[in-house]
């Protein structure tokens, strides 16, 4: 089956977002055939659409739930990392939505198994970000991973002063740091800690594109990694792999 193009996709919300919800239920079964081999997670979702398609006609979806809840479940058993738990659990709900009572029920079991692992950290974690929210979702990411050592600021001038300081006294800390800020942009601190430490790891948290002007000048600069808003604990342990990884490489 050929590789879809974007415009199929388009074509398929379009429908969706005018309740031609036939036709949009076609295209994203077509779509979710399409996907089966190559992506199991993105035709998983797919095959969602087209359930709410169904329910958008008033009819019965659980051939769909049944389809995307194999392949959440195909996914999980291939890959041994933490994401095979939000497989096994998203499995698990399109199952129980499907009435497969026990298969919902093993499969939950079976996602509580797996555990983020516990890391041993000495490095500090310099959060700078305003948004109380995101810094509290952080530091909750954070405690699960297994790092304990952190401090958090909301403007760039504290998060710039903290960094000096804990590189003076040579604690090499990883930098959370989000683009937008109320004083000094993300893009300007990331440049001035730089400057004070080439091989700094810092790591961008932005709702901008990572294609962005901006956003690339500033990865080009020398930062670790990006994370893209919204983000899960999935991204933001990436993003820290690639950190350490670096600061190993530069020791």
């Amino acid at each position: 089956m050929a590789e879809p193009k974007k415009q199929d996709y388009d074509l398929a919300f379009t429908h969706l977002k005018n309740d031609q919800n036939i036709s949009a239920h076609n295209l994203f079964i077509n779509l979710a055939e399409s996907k089966k081999k190559s992506d199991s997670v993105k035709a998983a979702i797919l095959y969602l659409l087209a359930g709410e398609c169904k329910t958008k006609q008033g009819k019965e979806k659980n051939n769909e739930l049944l389809e995307a809840g194999k392949l959440f479940l195909d996914y999980g058993k291939k890959t041994n990392d933490f994401n095979a738990k939000g497989a096994y659990l998203c499995a698990s709900k399109c199952f129980l939505r499907a009435g497969e009572y026990d298969n919902a029920k093993k499969l939950f079991d079976r996602a509580k198994e797996y555990h983020v692992p516990s890391v041993d950290v000495s490095r500090p974690i310099v959060i700078v970000e305003d948004s109380k929210a995101i810094i509290l979702k952080l530091q909750n990411y954070l405690d699960n991973l297994g790092y304990k050592d952190y401090i958090s600021f909301q403007t760039g001038k504290e998060g710039i002063s903290s960094c000096k300081k804990l590189i003076q006294d040579s604690k090499n800390p990883i930098v959370l740091l989000d683009m937008s800020l109320p004083d000094i942009q993300g893009d300007e601190v990331a440049s001035e800690l730089l400057e004070k430490k080439l091989d700094l790891q810092i790591i961008l948290i932005t709702a901008d594109e990572k294609s962005s002007k901006r956003v690339s000048e500033t990865i080009s600069a020398g930062v670790a990694a990006f994370i893209q808003k919204p983000f899960t604990i999935s991204d933001l342990k990436n993003a820290l792999d690639v950190a350490e990884k670096e600061y190993s490489l530069s020791q």
